[in-house]
């Protein structure tokens, strides 16, 4: 397949790259608990896989995925699951490793700082020459601090009149008026994507038989049942809707450009010669 990570290309490959079509994804994850049976990184890998699907089949360059700088005291398995001493005990940690006063910064204190990586790590990519900057969220939660990253960026002046545009998309979102198990923490929505995308870090052999208790793991769909087959087919969906976002952005930025409306989804199906 096309190599298009940003950081294992070669200048004159990321000058053609970026010429032919203007857009860079920037994978965002973490390192969580995602069962018995999936990676610590499931979260970043799955972004990173969407991200690098939507650019070979659409076009564009991938950043290095971010696995760190994001709240560690919330919206994390380890830190409030309602089982998060079961998961601390699987991984020999003391439970209070998560909590709020074990960390050099408070909650919101956490939340700023990583809301100025992500304007950061947009900078740079405007920076390198790109019309379009697009942060995938792997790490559900992360899409809040996404969006509001991206309001703030494409507030600036420069950006907003000479320089890039930026969006945030969550993988699940886009399609999820298609499936009835849309988006799972370590369930088979999650777990199928992983076997799509790195089967070698999953083994479905570390779960207990269907039915018994799992542990950190949400969902609708059991992780018994995931399937590459359906990893690659909900992935293949959601590429195909972002493609069609980035596309539309690309084309008629001028239409994103209205205060609160880069965020806004689905302009173009209104475009009759857009089709579906």
């Amino acid at each position: 397949m096309t190599e298009v990570r940003y950081q294992m290309l070669r200048p004159e490959q990321i000058v053609a790259r970026r010429k032919e079509c203007p857009v860079v994804y920037v994978p965002l994850g973490t390192l969580e608990w995602h069962g018995l049976h999936n990676p610590v990184g499931a979260d970043t890998i799955q972004a990173e896989g969407l991200a690098v699907l939507c650019a070979q089949k659409g076009g564009g360059l991938v950043f290095p995925p971010l696995y760190y700088g994001e709240s560690r005291v919330e919206s994390l398995m380890e830190a409030v699951a309602a089982d998060r001493e079961k998961i601390a005990e699987k991984m020999e940690l003391p439970a209070e490793n998560f909590e709020p006063d074990k960390h050099p910064f408070t909650a919101s204190e956490q939340a700023q700082n990583y809301h100025k990586l992500l304007i950061h790590i947009l900078a740079e990519a405007e920076s390198l020459g790109f019309e379009l900057g697009v942060f995938v969220a792997g790490h559900y939660p992360l899409i809040d601090y996404a969006r509001a990253a991206v309001l703030h960026f494409n507030k600036r002046r420069h950006s907003r009149y000479h320089g890039m545009l930026a969006w945030a998309v969550l993988d699940y979102a886009l399609i999820e008026d298609r499936y009835d198990y849309a988006g799972d923490h370590a369930a088979g929505w999650e777990t199928s994507h992983l076997l799509a995308l790195k089967p070698e870090t999953v083994d479905l052999n570390c779960l207990p038989a269907k039915g018994q208790e799992l542990i950190g793991v949400e969902g609708k769909m059991a992780p018994q049942d995931a399937s590459a087959e359906f990893g690659r087919e909900t992935l293949a969906a959601a590429a195909q809707v972002v493609i069609k976002e980035v596309t539309h952005r690309l084309e008629k930025r001028q239409v994103y450009h209205g205060h609160g409306r880069s965020l806004l989804e689905g302009l173009w199906k209104n475009d009759k010669d857009k089709g579906d």
